[in-house]
């Protein structure tokens, strides 16, 4: 199961969900552990630290410092981690309304994590994209 490459195919036929729940990304510094019962949605190494997306409330638990409330949207179709052009196209149109977005690539689908208060806003913008690559 490789995934779609086709960016019209993939644009058209993308369809995004905005998962219930605010998220936050935090960070550790080197050599700190992850407490003990969180569930990041995201753990990602770098030299600086490791860096978590998080439920919000999760991480007031744990008593992290997080910034960047936002929230969930999963493009519900299988991009091929190999595609071209796929999330340079979804940032673009985000870009063009404003709005920052932080793109994640999984195996099966993209996530991208919008300002929690822009949240249906991107989802508007998300589905007019999709319908306009439509043949």
């Amino acid at each position: 199961m490789t995934g779609e490459t086709d960016l019209k195919t993939l644009l058209a036929s993308m369809t995004p969900e905005l998962l219930a729940g605010t998220y936050v990304f935090a960070a550790l510094a080197p050599g700190i552990a992850q407490p003990a019962g969180l569930d990041p949605v995201m753990i990602f190494r770098e030299r600086e630290g490791v860096t978590l997306i998080v439920a919000e409330e999760a991480a007031k638990t744990a008593g992290l410092t997080a910034s960047f409330r936002c929230r969930m949207i999963t493009l519900n179709i299988h991009s091929s981690l190999e595609a071209v052009g796929f999330l340079a196209a979804i940032t673009t149109r985000m870009a063009a309304a404003g709005m920052g977005v932080n793109p994640v690539s999984a195996f099966y689908h993209d996530h991208l994590f919008v300002p929690a208060e822009r949240a249906e806003e991107a989802m508007e913008a998300l589905r007019k994209l999709a319908e306009e690559n439509k043949v």
